[in-house]
C-alpha cells in the first residue's frame, strides 16, 4: 500500500501533503472528495476522519492523519524539509502556526467565498479580512526581507505552509504587488527541485 489522500483538487491545504510527497520522491494516490456535496460527511468518511474535512492522509501502514500541517510535519521529518537545527525547526513550527492563525482565516477564506463561491464573506466586522489578511502578508514581507525563507537559509514546510495560499491571494481579493519580498520567496519556491503547482496531479 502507498500513501493516498483524500482531498479537493484546488484546495491549498489540500495541496501541501502532494506537494511535499512530490518533492520527497513518494509515490501516492489522489483519492477525490466533493466537500460541496457533503461526501467528508458521509458515515464512512467520518470513521476515517471525525471532523469531516479534507485533506486526509492514509499512511502506507494503513493509519490516517489529518490536518494537513500536520501531515507536513510526518511526512518531512528527517528530510531536508524538516531544519535540523531546533531553533530552526522551532522557527518553521512558528510560522506554521502563524498560518493557520494569522494568514489562513483571512486570505484563505477570503479566496474560498470569493473564488469557489463566488459571494462576498460574511464579515462580523466589514473590512475585518482584508486588513488582517495584508497585516499577515506585511509581516511576512518583513520576515522575508532578512531570510530567503520562513525557517532560515533553506527552503522547508514552513515555506509550504504559507506558500498554499499566497500565491492565489488574488483569488481573495489581496494584490501582493505592496509585497516584493513575498513576490521573490514566491519565484524561489517555485524554482526549488521537483515543485509542482495546484493544478498537477500524479500520472
Amino acid at each position: 500500500m502507498t500513501y493516498r489522500i483524500f482531498h479537493m483538487q484546488a484546495s491549498g491545504n489540500c495541496w501541501k501533503p502532494r506537494v511535499a510527497l512530490h518533492q520527497l520522491g513518494h509515490a501516492f494516490e489522489l483519492i477525490d472528495v466533493d466537500i460541496m456535496t457533503g461526501e467528508t460527511r458521509t458515515e464512512a468518511y467520518l470513521a476515517m476522519n471525525p471532523n469531516g474535512r479534507v485533506p486526509l492522509l492514509q499512511l502506507p501502514d494503513g493509519r490516517y492523519l489529518a490536518e494537513s500541517n500536520a501531515m507536513l510535519i510526518h511526512l518531512a521529518e528527517g528530510t531536508p524539509l524538516m531544519p535540523e537545527d531546533a531553533y530552526d525547526r522551532a522557527l518553521a513550527f512558528q510560522w506554521m502556526f502563524f498560518e493557520q492563525y494569522s494568514h489562513e482565516p483571512y486570505i484563505a477564506v477570503a479566496r474560498y467565498w470569493r473564488h469557489l463561491e463566488g459571494k462576498e464573506p460574511p464579515e462580523a466586522v466589514p473590512g475585518q479580512i482584508e486588513e488582517r489578511g495584508n497585516a499577515a502578508l506585511a509581516v511576512m514581507d518583513g520576515r522575508l526581507a532578512a531570510s530567503p525563507f520562513f525557517a532560515g537559509d533553506a527552503y522547508s514546510i514552513a515555506d509550504i505552509a504559507l506558500y498554499a495560499y499566497t500565491h492565489v491571494a488574488d483569488e481573495g481579493g489581496f494584490s501582493l504587488e505592496p509585497y516584493p519580498h513575498v513576490r521573490a520567496w514566491l519565484e524561489r519556491v517555485e524554482a526549488t527541485p521537483r515543485f509542482v503547482g495546484m493544478d498537477w496531479r500524479p500520472d
